[in-house]
């Protein structure tokens, strides 16, 4: 299982009716790295991510996790999926998600397990006995790291993962990133945030105009450009009718 590559994508394109999202995208994700998705606002970085984890199916192409078919049960054992809009059950304590979402994987809860996470993420954990409709934007954003970080799984698949976390939280959650795969596993998430990418990431892939038109290592993309930052880089990249305006507006 680990010496496959844990995402393989060929020739992938996708089509809402008339409008053309993904066209012939290609690129593949080792073990043991942090992988970057970028693009601006939709672009079809969520439905590139939707048809690793066999939630939409595509017009053409495949995609295999571990080398396994994606559509096969077996094969989402070996991976977490965090949505960009994640809502969980308002009418479930904290613990009660974690306990449950762990079970799908055939885990037994750990509450000082729950507990130490938490707190490394800033998620005091007294708030696991509440209610979820009672958390801010920021607590709910934690749990669903927290639940995915506890599953301890091979791949990690992450979808605009900072999205609600304040400075501190962010900082702390990539350092729960790097260790996680600095321990062999792997991590692929999507951000319209570039400086995280640029920090944290040892690859990274562009979608822009429904295609791939970069992949690579984060610093060859600025030499590529000869731009001070990986911002600066994608907007060369993308081109200078886009604004930095635009890099920042939304999600895809």
């Amino acid at each position: 299982m680990t010496q496959k590559h844990p995402i393989e994508i060929h020739k992938i394109s996708k089509s809402f009716g008339k409008k053309k999202v993904l066209d012939d995208v290609s690129f593949t994700v080792n073990a043991g790295e942090i992988y970057g998705l970028i693009g601006l606002n939709g672009v079809g970085k969520t439905t590139l991510i939707k048809i690793i984890i066999s939630l939409l199916r595509q017009d053409e192409g495949n995609i295999s996790i571990f080398g396994q078919d994606t559509h096969l049960v077996k094969t989402r054992r070996h991976f977490s999926y965090l949505p960009e809009k994640f809502h969980p059950s308002i009418f479930l304590k904290g613990k009660e998600f974690l306990s449950l979402t762990l079970s799908y994987y055939g885990i037994n809860y750990s509450p000082s397990a729950a507990a130490e996470l938490a707190e490394s993420l800033h998620l005091p954990p007294e708030v696991l006995n509440v209610k979820i409709t009672k958390y801010s934007k920021g607590m709910v954003q934690k749990l669903g790291l927290l639940a995915s970080l506890l599953l301890n799984v091979p791949l990690l698949i992450l979808d605009e993962p900072m999205s609600g976390l304040d400075p501190n939280a962010r900082i702390l959650l990539k350092e729960h990133l790097k260790r996680y795969a600095a321990s062999g596993k792997t991590v692929f998430f999507s951000s319209h945030i570039l400086a995280d990418i640029e920090e944290i990431c040892t690859q990274m892939s562009v979608i822009h105009n429904q295609k791939v038109t970069f992949s690579g290592t984060p610093s060859h993309f600025r030499q590529e450009f000869t731009a001070p930052s990986l911002e600066h880089s994608f907007l060369q990249a993308i081109g200078t009718e886009q604004s930095a305006f635009s890099l920042q507006a939304g999600h895809s």
